[in-house]
């Protein structure tokens, strides 16, 4: 990581949560593709050396098995909160206009 994409990170940031979402997609890449799962369970590191805490980072560890018809996973999976990107941005409020419009309960 460069100084300056370190610099990117601000205070502001490091008071939203970090969440990591790791996924293989099947069974068979989970033993076959172990860097590649180094490498994700490694942005938990990575996100701390940012500067996030411990308790900040949530880590999305999906199961590589179909839960659903789909093939999905039964959790909303949001938009990220922090990103230097306007079309991320633009669409985490979009997410989150339309996560307080959703019905609780029946």
């Amino acid at each position: 990581m460069t100084g300056t994409a370190h610099q990117k990170v601000n205070a502001g940031h490091l008071k939203r949560n970090a969440y990591l979402y790791v996924r293989q997609s099947t069974l068979r890449q989970v033993f076959e593709n172990t860097e590649s799962t180094k490498r994700q369970y490694g942005l938990r590191q990575h996100a701390v050396a940012l500067g996030w805490s411990v308790e900040r980072i949530i880590v999305i560890d999906t199961d590589p098995m179909t839960i659903t018809d789909a093939g999905g996973a039964w959790w909303d999976v949001a938009v990220p909160e922090v990103s230097a990107r306007e079309s991320v941005v633009a669409a985490r409020r979009q997410y989150e206009k339309a996560l307080a419009a959703q019905r609780v309960g029946d």
